[in-house]
């Protein structure tokens, strides 16, 4: 029976590992204004600035970027919020946030970032580097569920939106840019990869191999017996 049972978790291991090669991030959603991550550390731009309080993040291209309430023709509030957030629009448009795009620098590597997004467009992006190397690129029109139309009260344009990295996968950089005015999100939460809670598969690994361990143990008893014998 003990047999069998690692054999089991083995094999479950090895579906596991090949359906996630590190080499990816995926998106995700869920409601609210706020990261449904319990261990996240979140930038909320409720003082006026983009200052992390918890010191490992530094934003760069900041000019009139952020702002509160709603401006015609400028930006929009995300749904309900009513606290400052950022604002991004292409430079040169000659409105707040006119930027062009902001840098999000992380001094540790991350396994996971997430924003809320207000009045999503398919012209705002996202781009994920790993030092100089370039992971992935999101549009709007990328997000599961979202409808990415500039919607200001629809559920599925104003969501929380989560890139994870895949198993083993970091980054270190951000890039949120916007082709239209504008790019709205407030409340950015990011995970340092060092301070993770174990996801179930690492855990699931872990069984995997006391499980073999402990096979390979029944496997001298049995040994032992026969030679006594």
């Amino acid at each position: 029976m003990l047999q069998k049972l690692s054999l089991a978790l083995v094999a479950t291991t090895v579906v596991v590992i090949s359906a996630n090669p590190a080499s990816a991030v995926t998106l995700q959603v869920n409601s609210g204004p706020f990261s449904s991550y319990s261990d996240a550390k979140t930038v909320t731009f409720d003082d006026g600035t983009a200052n992390d309080p918890n010191g490992f993040v530094t934003y760069s291209n900041i000019t009139s970027n952020i702002v509160q309430g709603s401006a015609s023709g400028q930006y929009a509030s995300p749904y309900g919020d009513n606290t400052k957030y950022l604002t991004i629009s292409p430079s040169g448009s000659n409105v707040a946030g006119d930027s062009g795009f902001v840098n999000i620098n992380f001094k540790e590597a991350i396994n996971y970032f997430g924003f809320y997004a207000g009045s999503l467009d398919s012209y705002n992006y996202i781009d994920i580097y790993k030092g100089n190397q370039l992971l992935n690129t999101f549009s709007g029109a990328d997000v599961p569920t979202a409808t990415a139309d500039g919607n200001q009260t629809s559920s599925q344009s104003n969501l929380f939106i989560n890139l994870v990295g895949d198993t083993g996968e970091t980054f270190d950089r951000v890039v949120m840019r916007s082709n239209g005015i504008a790019f709205e999100t407030d409340n950015h939460a990011y995970r340092l990869a060092s301070q993770s809670i174990p996801e179930p598969n690492a855990m699931l690994g872990v069984l995997a191999i006391g499980a073999c361990g402990m096979t390979s143990l029944f496997k001298r008893s049995q040994n032992k017996v026969a030679v006594k014998a």
